[in-house]
Order: C-alpha cells, then sequence, then structure tokens
C-alpha cells in the first residue's frame, strides 16, 4: 500500500531531495510546503499518512503547524519532526503536541523511507535513550496535564508500572524483561494505556507520565 506523504521545510533543496528519495522508494509525495501555514492547507487538501515537518519555518513555525493537523482532527496524518538539532525544546513541544518523533535532516535515504512507513503502521519513531534525553531535559509536572489526564486512575497496578517503566526509556523487550512477561503481552499493556489516556503512541504516553508527576525528570543528562 503506498504511503501518502507531504513535505513541509522552508528550503526547496531539502524539500526537491527528500521528494526524489522518498519517490524512489515507492513512497508518493503528494504536496510540499514552504510554511507551517501551506503544510496545514496542503494537509487539508490532500489527507496524507505523514507529514514530514521542518520545525523553524517562516509566518506559521513547524510546531504551530503540528498543533492545527493535530488538534480535534479525527484522522490526522502522523507528523515526522525534522531538525538540525537532536535535542531542542521545539522538537519537544512538538512531541506533547502529538508528532509521533523527529529526525534530523541529514537521515540516510534508507533511514527516511523506512522512518515513514514505521509512523504510518503505527510505531513512534524515536529510539527510548532519545526519549528518556528529551523528556528528562524539558518536561515538567503540568498541573493542566495532569487535570486533562486525570484518566490516569483508570489504569491497572500493572499498566501503571508498564507506564512508569515507559518513562524511563524502555523497549517492549527491556519491558518484558524487567517484568517477566512476553512482548506480546507488554504491547497489550501498552495499547491499553494508549486507548485509556487517548493518546496517538508511546512518546506521547512518556511526555504525560512526566507532565502529570508520575515519573520525576529528575536531573537532565548532558
Amino acid at each position: 500500500m503506498t504511503v501518502r506523504v507531504v513535505v513541509a521545510d522552508d528550503q526547496a533543496l531539502v524539500r526537491t531531495g527528500f521528494r526524489m528519495i522518498l519517490t524512489a522508494g515507492g513512497v508518493d509525495v503528494v504536496a510540499e510546503a514552504a510554511t507551517g501555514a501551506e503544510a496545514v492547507d496542503a494537509v487539508r487538501r490532500t489527507r496524507p499518512d505523514v507529514v514530514l515537518m521542518d520545525v523553524r519555518m517562516p509566518e506559521v513555525d513547524g510546531l504551530e503547524a503540528t498543533r492545527r493537523i493535530l488538534t480535534g482532527a479525527a484522522a490526522a496524518p502522523r507528523i515526522i519532526i525534522l531538525t538540525t538539532f537532536d535535542l531542542d525544546q521545539y522538537v519537544y513541544a512538538a512531541l506533547a503536541a502529538g508528532a509521533s518523533g523527529f529526525l534530523l535532516k541529514d537521515v540516510t535515504p534508507e533511514h527516511l523511507v523506512a522512518a515513514v512507513r514505521m509512523v504510518q503502521d503505527g510505531d513512534a519513531l524515536l529510539a527510548p535513550a532519545i526519549t528518556r534525553r528529551l523528556v528528562r531535559r524539558f518536561a515538567r509536572p503540568d498541573p493542566h496535564t495532569a487535570t486533562v489526564h486525570r484518566d490516569l486512575a483508570t489504569l491497572t497496578p500493572r499498566e501503571t508500572e508498564v507506564l512508569r517503566l515507559l518513562a524511563g526509556g524502555l523497549s517492549n523487550a527491556e519491558l518484558a524483561d524487567a517484568l517477566h512477561l512476553s512482548e506480546a503481552t507488554v504491547k497489550t499493556h501498552v495499547a491499553r494505556i494508549l486507548a485509556k489516556l487517548g493518546l496517538r503512541d508511546r512518546v506521547q504516553a512518556v511526555v504525560v507520565a512526566y507532565e502529570t508527576g508520575l515519573v520525576s525528570p529528575g536531573t537532565p543528562e548532558d
């Protein structure tokens, strides 16, 4: 099944390069955008599966565009944030707004195509270690988030334990080993956590765990 993508970046050469790479990899680039406003419009017109979204763009930046695309959308696309920085507060804010992960702009062609297909399939695109570093650096308890996600109380003790370990950056395999469960069981627990909290993927689950105070950020890592 062909993946349909919108590429949003204010540099024409970047957009052209990504289009060539994705097209060669069997991905259909349905639109390009040079600003966040154009990205929002392109998504509404073309209804893509995935958006590659630059953070820093004129007029409307990638963060605001991500919020506009995902807020109140019943069938929103997956959004991958593009950045030249691997630890950027804007990237964290985009993840908190619902983006499914991020890529550095020097990503290899093979990784770019694989990443698009990965998030289209519903996975979050963020290595556990990077998730932990990002969240520990920028996440702080947020009373509003705690209120919005008060359904945290609906989690079973086991699901709460899974969420706490998930926030520590553990992969499904590491979770299974720590809890002496099968990976299939872990995946079931993670799916139930996402469903109960109304979250799109495990990246958002990690953010919620920190912002509700379930897990403390502790000392930021270098």
